[in-house]
């Protein structure tokens, strides 16, 4: 199969690593790969080393003559049977330079919104006629993207992004330079913070876990210093033991380190990819329970689901884990079970190389 991925992997290394495992592990099932994206990026050397080929392009514009031009030549070019598009603009562009043409065209979709059939913006996307099939990164988004699709012949799958536990086989870092260490209850939290991201929740548990003097909660992501969390850090009663790290591209290195990682999302979340990193540094999560999130934490098993917008709630199940370091070990090696066996990255790629069959398979 010849297969065409348009996808942005400007990103860090390791957030960029789950989706473009799957096009190397692909190569096995004896696919011709051809991907699209930034060729200064941190796996465009690792996409050539292993015989993908790469063909520069930056997606800047929803709609791009020049970007269009080069997906059709490219399809043209290398007999292309499916394409495959990431991200919003990649799709969009996809979508008009796939018109015309026999491929067979997927989308990705990772969040429950931002597709609906009122929005003139989604027929750009998963709900163009020119869609042959969606890939959804959790169940709750397949759920979204079902109710919104209008045609019975569009192939909706789920396949989680599926991780291994030797990608992140890393060291715990020194967690000194932060102000803790790890004799300390460490607490990571992950986000380049928006309100969906739930941080003011957390920190108003903070109020409660103030009193245990060796809790601290480490703040990894951007746009964390301003209103409204500098006001609840000056006056939660810990101040002095909620560290800001800002943007860091060691944050899985930092999570590996700390007792526990808080996911207090409201919405919009397909399938957090910090939980997956988490779990595969063997740390439990407490996690609101938004309907990606419960798919991946099983509530007294890898961690806590708690109920949204609860920060009593996020405090109790900290203190439970505080002060039962026996059941901490226990959800600890649970952890990795989830990803070895239901969020494992063989399976991702067995489902992805399954459902571009079945479209190819449905025009025999």
């Amino acid at each position: 199969m010849n297969l065409l991925v348009l996808t942005a992997t400007d990103g860090s290394y390791n957030s960029v690593r789950p989706e473009a495992e799957i096009y190397i592990s692909l190569l096995k099932f004896g696919y011709d790969i051809t991907v699209m994206t930034e060729e200064n990026s941190a796996y465009a050397s690792r996409f050539k080393e292993q015989g993908i080929r790469v063909i520069d392009t930056h997606y800047k514009k929803k709609i791009s003559p020049s970007t269009i031009i080069k997906i059709r030549d490219t399809i043209k070019k290398y007999n292309i049977d499916v394409v495959y598009a990431t991200n919003s603009k990649s799709i969009s562009n996809a979508v008009i330079a796939c018109i015309g043409t026999k491929v067979k065209l997927v989308t990705y979709r990772g969040t429950t919104g931002g597709l609906y059939r009122h929005d003139p913006s989604s027929y750009l996307n998963a709900l163009n006629p020119r869609v042959d099939g969606v890939i959804c990164v959790s169940e709750a988004v397949s759920k979204h993207v079902r109710k919104q699709i209008l045609s019975q012949s569009k192939k909706v799958e789920t396949i989680y992004k599926g991780h291994e536990v030797s990608w992140y086989n890393t060291k715990p870092i020194n967690l000194e330079e932060f102000g803790t260490n790890q004799n300390n209850f460490n607490i990571a939290f992950v986000a380049n913070v928006r309100p969906h991201k739930g941080l003011i929740y957390l920190l108003r548990a903070a109020y409660e876990l103030a009193k245990f003097e060796n809790i601290h909660i480490i703040l990894i992501g951007e746009n964390i210093s301003q209103e409204p969390y500098i006001s609840e850090i000056k006056n939660c009663g810990m101040q002095e033991r909620i560290h800001l790290s800002g943007f860091r591209n060691d944050a899985p290195q930092i999570i590996a380190s700390c007792s526990v990682l808080v996911q207090a999302s409201t919405r919009k979340e397909g399938l957090p990819r910090v939980i997956l990193e988490a779990l595969a540094a063997n740390v439990p999560v407490i996690a609101s329970a938004i309907e990606g999130n419960s798919e991946i934490i099983e509530d007294d098993f890898n961690g806590f689901i708690v109920p949204i917008k609860d920060a009593d709630a996020i405090a109790k199940k900290i203190i439970e884990l505080y002060n039962s370091p026996q059941k901490l070990q226990e959800f600890s090696k649970n952890c990795a079970y989830t990803i070895e066996n239901k969020m494992s990255h063989r399976t991702t790629v067995e489902k992805f190389d399954k459902f571009f069959n079945s479209l190819l398979d449905s025009t025999k």
